[in-house]
């Protein structure tokens, strides 16, 4: 039976590496039908902050990784947060101090090692030789467990099958087989996933660099399956060159011997262009259903913001521009663009606005076909870029130049609103 777990430390917020070890480990227990465990790894109390592990457990479920056994779940190898195990390291510890496996110095207790070759099997890497040369600390002076104890210990006791993290933690690894054996433990398989680097390739991805944390994303209102799409492809891919795939699909296709060795580049232009698309794929329901949520209230008839939002979403790349995107369609007296109204001068705007105006007064069906037809035709009537008419007359009725398709805004703003508007900017541009 396959068991892995994912077993942060909750020392800050979510890491976007943190979060893509939990998937990876997540996709495999979901591909191979096996168990997946949460763990929290707080023995660090001096590091420990409590809201971190919220804010993990918050960010797991946003990105709908589901876990079998850890908090709010429970399992049968609990408890699954190592500050509530201190009587089954204190049974562990009994059982090298019976192996003479372990001495006490300057009030810490050293774990000897064999200072043999150790093997590990990697599932990524391949077969890889390390020697451990010196004895190291299992338990502080303090009398607190030091991280390579409680994490074999843990991975023993919870039964764990596979050990998937990061290629940074193949330098403990010979630390870990020692202990595992010393256990009398299995050894379980491991798959070392090669690092996160930051977007320009200097290094590894910091929690202090730009759009490092799942936070972020949430905070910019990014949709979770778009940033869990993204997270698929960083050391991984179906070998097709598909990359916006549904997670079924993913799961379907993840294994661990197609995870690349080399290591990562996080692209956030690649993830904001995935996130775009996944927008634009929403049904119309989910996607008026989530806008709603992130408009002020307004008093108009609901009707019509369900026909500003959709008119919207071809646009959008993130919900984060929402508000702003389409503000004006809720405000009379809304603001405009100094930088654009300049910009617009060569256009000769008011006569631009007045030969619309003329020619709108008598039409009598308000549609984009219509609408088109119009400036086309007025365009060619005075040798000019229907560009021209375009950019004027948007900037008229929201006060700026760009915004969702220019001939699908008017018929939703309606006939009175959009001639009311252009008078105004009239004004203003007298």
């Amino acid at each position: 039976m396959v068991r892995v777990r994912f077993a942060p430390s909750p020392t800050g917020f979510f890491h976007i590496g943190g979060a893509r070890t939990a998937l990876f480990n997540w996709l495999y227990a979901r591909h191979v039908g096996g168990t997946f465990v949460l763990r929290i790894e707080d023995t660090d109390r001096e590091r420990h902050v409590e809201e971190a592990t919220e804010v993990i457990l918050d960010g797991m479920r946003w990105l709908a990784m589901d876990w079998d056994e850890g908090p709010g779940v429970g399992g049968a190898c609990g408890p699954y947060f190592q500050s509530q195990r201190d009587a089954i390291y204190g049974e562990y510890l009994d059982i090298l101090r019976k192996k003479d496996k372990i001495y006490e110095k300057d009030g810490a207790i050293y774990f000897r090692v064999s200072r043999e070759p150790q093997l590990i099997d990697d599932l990524i890497r391949g077969q890889v030789y390390r020697t451990e040369e010196k004895d190291f600390v299992i338990f502080r002076s303090n009398g607190t467990p030091v991280f390579h104890f409680v994490n074999v210990v843990d991975d023993v006791a919870m039964e764990i099958s596979h050990v998937i993290r990061g290629e940074d933690h193949l330098s403990n690894s010979s630390k870990h087989v020692e202990l595992f054996k010393a256990f009398g433990a299995p050894v379980p398989k491991f798959a070392h996933i090669p690092l996160i680097l930051k977007t320009n390739g200097s290094g590894k991805m910091s929690k202090r660099d730009e759009g490092a944390l799942v936070e972020d994303y949430r905070r910019k209102q990014f949709l979770p399956e778009a940033l869990r799409n993204y997270l698929c492809l960083l050391g991984w891919s179906p070998k097709d060159d598909r990359e916006i795939m549904p997670i079924e699909e993913v799961i379907r296709l993840f294994d661990l011997g197609d995870i690349n060795k080399n290591n990562a580049r996080f692209d956030d232009k690649k993830l904001a262009h995935m996130n775009a698309a996944y927008v634009k794929n929403m049904s119309m329901e989910q996607f008026l259903k989530k806008g709603k949520t992130l408009l002020p209230q307004v008093e108009v008839d609901e009707k019509y913001i369900d026909r500003v939002l959709a008119i919207c979403q071809e646009k959008l790349r993130s919900f984060a521009e929402l508000e702003h995107f389409v503000s004006y369609f809720f405000d009379e007296n809304f603001a405009y663009d100094g930088e654009a109204k300049v910009h617009l001068k060569k256009h000769d705007p008011a006569a631009r606005i007045n030969e619309f105006l003329a020619a709108i007064e008598n039409l009598g069906d308000f549609s984009e076909e219509n609408l088109e037809k119009i400036v086309t035709e007025l365009a060619e009537k005075y040798g000019i870029k229907t560009g021209d008419y375009i950019h004027t007359i948007r900037f008229a009725l929201s006060g700026r130049t760009v915004g969702p398709s220019f001939y699908r805004m008017m018929p939703v703003m309606g006939r009175e609103r959009v001639g009311k508007r252009l008078k105004r900017a009239l004004e203003e541009l007298e």
